[in-house]
């Protein structure tokens, strides 16, 4: 069976979708337009052999303060990953609107697991507003700014669509 998960990657401030399909322990990686059939191995510590379209490379991989630091045939890459998921809540979960009203809308479906404010809650920036479930991850929606919660249009329990408004505040 052919597992398939979206990847964000960014390397010099510029981020691009990667989806990597797994097939029998076997890779096919997609950026855009391009794919290529990728074996990878780990041959020891942070050192990968890996076999892209028929042409071999060696990958040296060290961790730095959450980033991949790789280098393949005398060149260096910084390079950030994070699942697709992860980054659409990162970048566009918070609150977001005019200086006086802040919409916080749904940037993935899922279902709300938890309501943590009620219309009339005052609540300042990094309070929890609501968890929604998607992907079989819980994702904890937190205020970018303090405020006062004017409206939850929300209930434990509703499905919502990317873009469903959520929680609007004043």
């Amino acid at each position: 069976m052919d597992a398939s998960v979206k990847y964000v990657a960014t390397v010099n401030d510029e981020s691009r979708v990667v989806e990597v399909t797994e097939t029998n322990g076997l890779y096919r990686v997609s950026i855009g337009d391009e794919a290529w059939d990728v074996d990878a191995r780990l041959t020891a510590q942070g050192i990968y052999s890996l076999l892209v379209d028929g042409v071999s490379h060696v990958a040296d991989v060290t961790d730095r303060d959450g980033a991949c630091v790789v280098e393949v045939g005398g060149e260096w890459y910084e390079i950030t990953v994070e699942e697709q998921t992860r980054y659409i809540i990162r970048t566009r979960g918070g609150a977001a609107g005019g200086p006086r009203v802040q919409t916080l809308k749904a940037p993935l479906p899922g279902k709300i697991s938890r309501v943590a404010v009620r219309p009339g809650d005052a609540v300042k920036a990094g309070d929890t507003l609501l968890v929604i479930e998607a992907m079989k991850m819980e994702n904890e929606f937190k205020a970018a700014a303090a405020g006062t919660v004017a409206e939850v249009r929300v209930e434990v329990g509703r499905v919502v669509n990317a873009g469903d408004v959520l929680i609007v505040m004043a």
